[in-house]
């Protein structure tokens, strides 16, 4: 089984106009697709590869050489780890955000429907809570939050008084007990798209990831040179918006902010107009690209202080 299949590698990569000298940074390695087409651009340049995963460490060791450098750490820490290696401002940055293939296709991650599994859901196996723990120790009005925020789901609050009901009763230890005791809120025939939301909402509770991009979408526009380029794939909704918003206006709730002068205060420009999507042949090849948004931004050359 292929370990993952990157989406939109030719498009993700080319937009971030590498210079074979220039400073990269992967902030999701994953199989360490992006990582090795990155690298094929360089030839004295750098390319630094963030994850948090320890499978994706081992992944990385086939890219081993003076331009790579792994760093098993979470995009949160950007600008703290890039400083420990001493760099100071980098030429792009890329980011694959959501789950890797290898992460879904391996059962006791916990993070597939498909499968039958512990309810874990950590991207990093070695920290944090678990799903299981957010599923038994959480209120339900904490349960009704992540469930309608994270995931949108349409009868959110059923859902979490249904776990909560039923947790007093017996465990949720797997996925599979977990998808009985609410198999009164799934609808039938939507079964599928409603377990992935439900999904989607406990992964990125565990994961902290609506907070750790935003984290690191600031610290990106910090560490990029003037003219440096920022390409996100996201894959849902949430997250789309909030990079969409950041790259727009600078920030991710409310209207840009202007100087006296009637400038907008914000340090990225958007490239395209509108997200990159992938083509109808790439969507054969690999189902899990069909929610994918490619957004790409420039950082602003310095304004002089008149």
């Amino acid at each position: 089984m292929e370990y993952h299949r990157p989406v939109l590698l030719e498009e993700s990569v080319e937009a971030l106009a590498i210079k074979p000298d220039g400073i990269y940074v992967d902030v999701t390695f994953g199989g360490g697709g992006h990582s090795a087409r990155i690298l094929k651009e360089l030839t004295t340049g750098k390319l630094y590869s963030f994850d948090q995963d320890s499978d994706a460490q081992e992944q990385s060791k086939k890219l081993e050489g003076p331009n790579f450098q792994f760093v098993r750490a979470n995009f949160r820490d950007l600008k703290k780890y890039l400083r420990l290696y001493g760099v100071k401002k980098v030429d792009g940055i890329l980011a694959d955000l959501g789950v890797s293939s290898h992460q879904f296709d391996v059962p006791e991650r916990g993070f597939s429907t498909r499968f039958d599994g512990p309810l874990d859901m950590r991207m990093n196996p070695d920290a944090g809570i678990t799903a299981q723990e957010v599923l038994e120790t959480y209120s339900e009005e904490q349960l009704h939050r992540i469930f309608g925020i994270y995931g949108e789901v349409k009868n959110a609050k059923t859902l979490a008084r249904t776990v909560v009901e039923k947790r007093n009763r017996q465990p949720l230890e797997t996925i599979a007990q977990f998808k009985q005791a609410i198999s009164s809120c799934t609808p039938r025939g939507k079964e599928n798209k409603y377990l992935a939301q439900v999904f989607q909402a406990l992964r990125i509770e565990v994961n902290d990831e609506m907070k750790a991009l935003e984290e690191m979408l600031e610290q990106a526009a910090e560490v990029l040179k003037p003219g440096g380029r920022l390409s996100v794939i996201s894959y849902h909704s949430l997250e789309d918006r909030m990079v969409k918003n950041f790259i727009a206006k600078g920030k991710f709730f409310g209207e840009v902010e202007k100087d006296l002068f009637g400038n907008e205060i914000k340090p990225l420009e958007s490239v395209y107009r509108k997200p990159i999507t992938p083509t109808e042949e790439e969507l054969l090849q690999n189902s899990r690209s069909r929610s994918a948004k490619l957004r790409v931004a420039e950082k602003k050359e310095e304004r002089e202080e008149k």
